[in-house]
Parts: C-alpha cells; structure tokens; sequence
C-alpha cells in the first residue's frame, strides 16, 4: 500500500493553495490525501501552550473546509483529517516519514509575501524524510508550462531526475532540464583558475555531461518530451527566472548537516524561497 499525501495548513491563503496543489497531486498518484493541522504556536490559538475549546473548534472548522475544498477539487479522493496537539515543524516531520509526499503553503512575512517562505516550510524542507513540495502562489495571468529541473551532476541526482520525470509523465508535461555553470571555472572565493580552455569548449563539455546525466532516465520515460541547457549562469538565478513559465521546479537537498538549514544548500535554499511557481525539494543520498 503507498502512503497518502500530506499537506499541512494553517487556515491562512497560503494552505489554501497548498490544499487545491495537494488535491490534484493525490488524484494524479492514485492515493489518499491527509491533511493536517497543529494548533500549538499559531496566531488564532491559545497563549502559553494552553488548549482551549475555541482552539480546537477552530483547528477542526479548518479542517473541515480543506477536506471540502479538496474533495471540491477531486471528487472521490479519499481524504482524511487529523487535528495534531503540538507544534507544526514536530508533527509534520513525524508525518513525513509515512507519507509519499508532503506539501506546504510557502507562508510570507512582512511586505516580502511573494519572497520568502515561512519558516515552517523552510525547515520542513531541509529536514523531512519524503520529498516536499512548497506552494508559491501563481500569477492568474501567467501561462502554465511544465516541468522544471535543476541538473547538478552530483551523486545522488538520479532522485531528483526520477521525481522530475515521473511528475512530468503522471502529468503528460514537457520537462526542461537545466545546467548552471559558470567562467572561469572558480577554485574559491577570489580565485579562478587560468582559461586554459576556450569558452565554446567549456561548454561543449557541459551540454556532453548534462545529456550524460539525463541518459538512464530518459530511457525510462519515454513518454516525456525533454529539453535540456547548459547555461553559464548562476543556478539559482538561472530556476527562479526560468520558474516563471513552468509549473513545477524540482531541486535537489545536498547540503550538509551543519546547521538547522544547511541539508538544503545556498542554491536549493534561495530557489525555495524565491521561486515564482510550486517547487520539489527532493532528499538525495
């Protein structure tokens, strides 16, 4: 038996989205959706840890509307609700170990709404045990296109391509796979190495890698229409442009332990934050 999606809300627009996101997801995979909500540390709920009637009519009064919402979205899906007394990072990131994904609303703060995400999806995504999905709201007037990925080349990438390429043929989407390099090649901060080659080599080299790394999982989906770049460009800034005419960006968690953040890296963090579209964050390794 799989496991459901997971989506956690929070009774704000943000859930909202995630709800509607999560919905079709379930439907598209062929399972059930679970949504959740943990009432400790939010606004609407009691002070000092302190459960009160009015919290948890409210915590199950949006519960009630997510599933309806849901099943609005997709009739017949299967979903069920559960009302968690505790605090959301630590009940999501218990759930995440029995769900086939988990989803969150990417939660703003202050007049940076559309940049950053709250720090509940953010820790969620550095630190859960299935791959997340954060929800960036999309402009209505923008034009959904298909499936984006970030091409590293690093062990442990066939994760991320297989996510890529399965949400692209569950969706019958076109996938555009990415590669950022950059020239000179960088030793360190401050140092390049010497141009011993010429750009145009450079390149050629990395569109070689790039169709190297894509081979295996190509074979394995051929359903799915690919494009793939190798672009000299800084990788986050290359995804959060090019986020703009997709429907979904997926990157991969290489980072390392150190730190409440750092399994995420710079550039899958910055992307996270400032995608314009839905974005994957797949654990690798």
């Amino acid at each position: 038996m799989r496991h459901p999606v997971i989506v956690g809300i929070d009774g704000t627009d943000a859930s909202h989205d995630a709800v509607g996101w999560a919905a079709e997801e379930a439907r598209l995979r062929g399972v059930p959706l679970h949504v959740v909500h943990a009432w400790l540390g939010e606004t609407l709920h009691a002070s000092a840890g302190q459960v009160t009637q009015q919290t948890r009519d409210a915590g199950e009064e949006a519960l009630g509307a997510a599933r309806e919402q849901a099943r609005m979205y997709c009739p017949g899906l299967a979903v069920t609700t559960e009302l968690v007394d505790g605090y959301a990072r630590e009940a999501l990131l218990a759930a995440s170990e029995q769900a086939d994904l988990l989803v969150l609303g990417a939660r703003g703060s202050g007049g940076f709404s559309r940049l950053l995400v709250g720090s509940t999806s953010l820790h969620l995504s550095a630190h859960a045990l299935c791959p997340v999905v954060v929800v960036h709201p999309r402009d209505a007037r923008s034009t959904p296109g298909g499936v984006l990925v970030g091409v590293d080349g690093e062990r442990g990438g066939e994760d991320v391509l297989d996510f890529a390429f399965e949400a692209a043929s569950r969706g019958n989407l076109p996938l555009q796979a990415v590669h950022a390099w950059n020239y000179p090649l960088v030793s360190g901060p401050g140092h390049a190495l010497p141009a011993v080659y010429e750009e145009e080599h450079v390149a050629a080299e990395r569109d070689r890698l790039l169709a190297e790394a894509l081979a295996g999982t190509r074979e394995k989906y051929p359903d799915v229409q690919v494009a793939a770049i190798a672009v000299r460009s800084g990788a986050a800034k290359l995804l959060v442009t090019l986020s703009e005419a997709h429907q979904l960006v997926v990157v991969g968690r290489h980072g390392a332990v150190r730190g409440p953040l750092r399994r995420l890296g710079s550039v899958s963090q910055a992307v996270v934050q400032h995608v314009q579209c839905p974005i994957a964050v797949v654990p690798v390794g």
